[in-house]
């Protein structure tokens, strides 16, 4: 009787173990997220190439911006659907910035940020790009930053340019999504 409860406390304090070392990953997760500084409108950008990661609102439209602006030389759109074509993500508004079609490459076998970081490093590496611009969420920031430092090389320089959302404060499930991804890519991807 006595080595049954033995056995079943120790499970049970492993499991506390367990949880605790969960609960204290999801923490330092949540502040690593919450400390995404916004500093992007702040600085003009001297890179050559921008990097868009798809998924989120005005974040094309912010490439195509920079673009237009001449302060990159080239667009790379990762994560795009196969069939998707550049005529599909212009929209009026973005044709008034005048951003050279040409200079905009779409990325289009990547469904994943690591997959987004693993498919764009040859496009990256065939443009001459030296400093890229990463364009995502602020809310995606810190995993798509910590996954595209570990991919590329250290030659190429990664700054972050992260897009504000259009809503002050994300939902709740898309916020704890974004920590569960982060700390999944914490030991698997960076």
């Amino acid at each position: 009787m006595k080595s049954w409860l033995l056995k079943a406390s120790r499970y049970i304090g492993v499991g506390f173990i367990l949880a605790g070392l969960f609960i204290l990953l999801l923490v330092e997760t949540h502040r690593r997220l919450q400390d995404e500084v916004m500093a992007s409108w702040d600085t003009d950008t001297d890179a050559d190439c921008a990097l868009v990661l798809t998924g989120g609102p005005h974040r094309i439209r912010e490439g195509f911006a920079m673009l237009a602006r001449k302060q990159v030389r080239h667009l790379i759109i990762a994560g795009v659907h196969p069939t998707t074509e550049l005529t599909d993500l212009v929209t009026p508004w973005d044709l008034v910035w005048g951003p050279d079609m040409d200079k905009i490459v779409l990325e289009k076998r990547s469904t994943t940020t690591y997959g987004n970081a693993q498919q764009s490093l040859p496009i990256v590496e065939g443009l001459g790009c030296r400093k890229l611009e990463l364009i995502t969420s602020q809310l995606h920031m810190y995993r798509a930053t910590k996954t595209f430092n570990s991919s590329f090389p250290d030659s190429i320089a990664i700054t972050k340019h992260p897009v504000p959302p259009l809503v002050r404060n994300s939902n709740f499930s898309e916020y704890w999504t974004e920590v569960m991804k982060t700390m999944f890519y914490s030991v698997w991807a960076f």
